[in-house]
């Protein structure tokens, strides 16, 4: 039933399974359900790579697959060649503040860079030294200076050159810093010199607090900040673009985080950093990005917190009227994500039982009766209307499937008897108990 799958993607798939989160890799052995949603988004990388930027709002309730779906970009985006980043937005970051939570946002989508060769992530060091490799040709080509020599230390000025002069012409903001400190990290790269490669690589993850600080390590007189680090982004962006590959991609999830943020004021400042990020996509400010959210329909609608009280965004992201569960807009900024269907689930733990096999290469006796039988006994169970979530169904199976294959005498019936349902849904806050400064 499973093809193609290594024994990686099936260790990630069932040890992240059971521990209730989506697997980092191999989410494309278990998609089901989707295929309208994945279909539009190869339509929208497809735009994305001729210059285009796309923002996407992923909105569903909680255990309708948002991080699931998150996920499965990231493979489709990794196969057509993009750099892909996941961050989930925490009560620690946020895309705008003046108190450093939001590089701290930054610091965590650049440390994911996730590249085809690289999907787990920490990326950015391979990226950087494929492109760096670039300038090096070019700066042989140019000089005329065979590539057995051009890595010479005497060489180093003609590369560090050809790096800023590249630089300068593919970014905007802050060039001749983002440019300095690549060049630093090509001499550390040349010279060997692990303390200024990793001081580079500090600079460019939004690491350092002061500017103090890193003119005293790397001669620059900026660091990546709550202000600019939308800036660095976009160059980012541009710098993979320029070294080939297609686009950039960045996941976020989590914006219930958002949402919850108890001043007003700051929650707006939020709601207008997504607007700005909004516009500059779909204006043409900026090209090859791809942005995506993820979060409840209460962060979306909710006209008092939610991005509806910010009336720039409603306007811009109220659902096309003539949608339904049936006949569905992919087009448009904001895609519902509605629950699995009872079949789907089904073929969902079919696939599961199939990589649990393959992974503990083993053949545990369940028929797609007994499946029908648990899956049965799941949605039946008082409070299974309310609570039960795609999540707990697939954990509470796997952990059944662990239990019969170290004890193959347990009998089925028995276990599917021991099945509670609990609420997993988050606490919710009281926010009318918020003082709203």
């Amino acid at each position: 039933m499973i093809d193609n799958i290594k024994p990686k993607e099936a260790t990630s798939i069932i040890n992240s399974l059971i521990g209730g989160v989506v697997p980092k890799i191999g989410v494309q052995h278990i998609a089901v359900g989707r295929s309208e949603e994945i279909s539009a988004v190869i339509t929208a990388l497809n735009d994305v790579k001729e210059g285009h930027s796309m923002v996407k709002f992923w909105i569903g309730d909680f255990g309708s697959g948002k991080s699931f779906m998150l996920h499965l970009l990231n493979t489709v985006a990794l196969k057509q060649k993009f750099v892909v980043s996941n961050a989930d937005f925490t009560p620690d970051n946020r895309l705008y503040s003046n108190d450093g939570k939001a590089v701290i946002l930054y610091s965590a989508i650049i440390d994911n860079i996730s590249i085809q060769t690289k999907p787990e992530g920490g990326a950015l060091p391979t990226l950087l030294e494929k492109w760096i490799e670039q300038a090096v040709l070019q700066a042989s080509r140019v000089n005329n200076i065979p590539l057995t020599e051009i890595r010479n230390e005497q060489h180093l000025p003609l590369v560090q050159a050809t790096i800023m002069e590249t630089i300068n012409e593919i970014t905007e903001v802050g060039s001749f810093d983002f440019g300095t400190v690549i060049m630093k990290y090509y001499e550390g790269y040349i010279k060997d010199d692990d303390l200024l490669r990793r001081s580079a690589l500090k600079w460019l993850k939004g690491e350092y607090k002061t500017k103090t600080e890193a003119k005293q390590e790397l001669g620059v007189r900026e660091i990546i900040n709550d202000l600019n680090y939308y800036d660095m982004l976009k160059n980012f962006c541009r710098l993979f673009v320029n070294m080939g590959y297609s686009g950039f991609m960045i996941n976020l999830d989590e914006a219930i985080n958002l949402y919850k943020i108890s001043t007003s004021a700051m929650r707006e400042k939020n709601y207008e950093k997504i607007l700005t990020i909004y516009n500059d996509c779909l204006q043409g400010k900026v090209n090859h990005l791809f942005i995506n959210f993820a979060g409840t329909k209460e962060v979306l609608e909710n006209e008092r917190r939610g991005l509806f009280s910010y009336h720039a965004l409603k306007s811009r992201l109220s659902t096309n009227r003539f949608e339904t569960q049936n006949i569905r807009d992919f087009a448009q900024p904001v895609i519902r994500l509605f629950p699995l269907s009872h079949n789907e689930i089904f073929v969902l733990l079919q696939k599961l039982k199939a990589i649990f096999d393959f992974h503990y290469k083993t053949q545990i006796s369940i028929t797609d009766d007994e499946i029908h039988q648990y899956m049965e006994v799941m949605f039946n169970k008082p409070g299974a209307t309310e609570f039960l979530t795609p999540r707990e169904v697939i954990r509470d199976f796997l952990s059944i499937l662990n239990i019969l294959r170290q004890n193959p005498h347990v009998d089925k019936a028995t276990l599917f008897g021991d099945i509670e349902i609990t609420d997993e849904r988050p606490d919710e806050i009281s926010f009318d108990s918020i003082e709203e400064l």
